[in-house]
């Protein structure tokens, strides 16, 4: 699975040297089949295949998930996103996770969402996939909060993007309706 958009290779390769220094991976279980974090180092993907996860959605703009190299190696779904509430994260790429971790978790596998800290947009697409399975975006916010004391699902630009995704989700996209 590749990048929602593409700025540029060398972005990612520039940083990469600096992504072997992250702490070990910092996750909290969501739900048996979501778990929430920050980012996870290559060395990271042992534990996350030992968990049963098979699909990582990375909502960082800057960090291209390194290469596994086992096989079958975990799925990836790159959505470049900023935390910021000048650039809101788009309601396509919390869709296009949502359906991906919806296709993960019916065929058996569970779903690491994952940004910088796992406070912001890990988050916000952790909602989405609740949403997606059925959960009340309220229930889907406290459950998180509750699961992940450090998660902030209730700033302002967070919030309104699970909202405004409880409001549009479909598990069908549009050009693929009759």
């Amino acid at each position: 699975m590749g990048a929602e958009i593409g700025f540029g290779e060398g972005w990612g390769r520039a940083l990469s040297p600096l992504y072997d220094k992250l702490p070990p991976v910092n996750f909290s279980r969501i739900t048996d089949d979501l778990f929430i974090g920050d980012t996870p180092r290559s060395e990271d993907y042992d534990l996350l295949r030992d968990l049963g996860v098979r699909l990582v959605i990375n909502m960082r703009f800057e960090w291209r998930p390194p290469v596994d190299p086992h096989q079958p190696p975990l799925n990836f779904l790159w959505l470049r996103t900023i935390d910021s509430p000048l650039l809101l994260i788009p309601i396509r790429s919390m869709m296009r996770g949502a359906r991906a971790a919806l296709n993960t978790i019916r065929e058996g596998g569970r779903v690491y969402t994952h940004c910088a800290k796992g406070r912001h947009r890990g988050v916000a697409m952790g909602a989405a996939v609740l949403i997606a399975l059925g959960y009340d975006p309220f229930a889907a916010i406290d459950l998180i909060k509750r699961q992940r004391p450090d998660a902030d699902p209730n700033i302002y630009y967070i919030r309104s993007r699970i909202l405004r995704f409880a409001r549009t989700w479909s598990p069908v996209p549009v050009e693929d309706r009759a």
